[in-house]
Formats: structure tokens, sequence, C-alpha cells
């Protein structure tokens, strides 16, 4: 265990073709969104670079775009550290995830078909496999995919781009209550695929509602416990 926390051999080295600074920032977000790299965690430029195979540079270029963008804190004289959320923070992105989940919710029962209902059936098994074999990363990837393919089925090109913006912020605080929410997710889960086969958009709206809210609640009581 090198001292960022990473796993020898974790990391894939990055190939060299294609644009590498765009493979960097998109290699160190990854880990900050699966907390590979933890909150508060020192980003040491030197060990990073030596995990991704890469120089210094195109590290200290993602770096400075992650503080950009709220992942990273660059601190004067102390270096680079993975943003810690604040409470008020995951409350107003959960918050904003329950629209536009809601929204999907209600658009991909009006538009569902079988195939569709279908692939979300097959995520679910897959989910429930996951939880039973305590793959807590499996089980987020799911997740992740099953909201993403409503988000696909509701046919609504602006509210998935929208949806886009936020998806790996809200990957980012669902991780940590994965095992918490376990089998109720994808109970949760279930009960959404009946409410979009009957086509019953008002249900299909209340239930994400319910759903994204077990979510918010549970950040927030873990980060109290």
């Amino acid at each position: 265990m090198l001292s960022t926390g990473l796993p020898q051999g974790a990391v894939p080295k990055l190939e060299r073709p294609g644009p590498l600074r765009e493979r960097v920032y998109e290699a160190l977000l990854e880990l900050i969104t699966t907390r590979a790299l933890q909150p508060g965690q020192h980003l040491v430029e030197s060990e990073l670079a030596g995990h991704l195979g890469v120089s210094r540079q195109p590290v200290r270029e993602a770096l400075q775009r992650l503080n950009t963008e709220g992942w990273v804190d660059l601190r004067p004289a102390q270096g680079a550290f993975v943003h810690e959320p604040t409470e008020e923070e995951a409350d107003q992105l959960l918050s904003v995830r329950m629209l536009l989940e809601a929204e999907a919710a209600r658009l991909a029962a009006a538009n569902a078909d079988s195939d569709g209902i279908a692939a979300l059936e097959g995520l679910v098994t897959q989910g429930l496999t996951a939880v039973a074999s305590d793959d807590v990363d499996a089980a987020v990837a799911l997740n992740a995919r099953f909201h993403a393919k409503i988000m696909e089925l509701a046919g609504n090109a602006v509210l998935a781009e929208l949806a886009a913006q936020v998806d790996r912020r809200v990957r980012w605080y669902y991780t940590p209550v994965a095992r918490l929410r376990g089998r109720q997710s994808w109970s949760e889960h279930r009960d959404l695929i009946a409410a979009i086969a009957d086509h019953d958009e008002q249900r299909a709206t209340q239930l994400m509602r319910e759903h994204t809210e077990h979510t918010r609640r549970s950040y927030h009581e873990r980060a109290k416990s």
C-alpha cells in the first residue's frame, strides 16, 4: 500500500496515444468518485504520476482542473487534498437529483416498452447478486446503470444531459451508504419497475421521490453516526 492509499496494481497505467491530459483527469476523477481516493486524502503528484505511468505535469494539470470543479482542494504550502463534501453540499445535490430522477421515472412510465422493462429487471437481478456477495463497488456501479437506464427510457435528451452532470457526484455520495441501503434499495427498484411497467406515471414519480429521499436521509444519518 502506497501513501496515497491505492493498492499496488489497482490503477492501470495509461496508454500514451490520445489526449493524455484528459485521460489522467478521467482516471483521477474515477478514483475519487469510487472513493479509492478518500475525502480528505492528501494527493501527492509524484506518487499519482507513478501509479498512472505518466510525468507529473499532466497530473498537476488534472489536479488544477479537479480543484476548479470542486473535487480537489489546493491548499497553500500543503498541496492537494480530495475535497470533503459538507452536509449542505450533499443535501443540495441529492435534492436536485430527486427532481431529475422523479421526472425521469414519470417519463419512463409513459414511454417504456417491454425491452426496457426487461433491461431494468436484469439490472435488479445483478444488483441483488452484488449485495448478496457484499460487492459494494459492483452494487454502486449497477445502481448507477439502473438509474441511467430509467433516464434513457424517459427519452428526454435535455433531462439526460442535466442528469449526467450530477451523476458522478451522486455516485460519490451513494458509495458510503451502499452497504447500508443494501437489499432495501433494490427492493425499491423492483417497485419502480412495476409502476413503470404499468405505465403508472403518478406512482412511478412518487416511488422515485421516496427512493431518492431514502438515500438522502441515509447519507445524513451515516454522517451523524
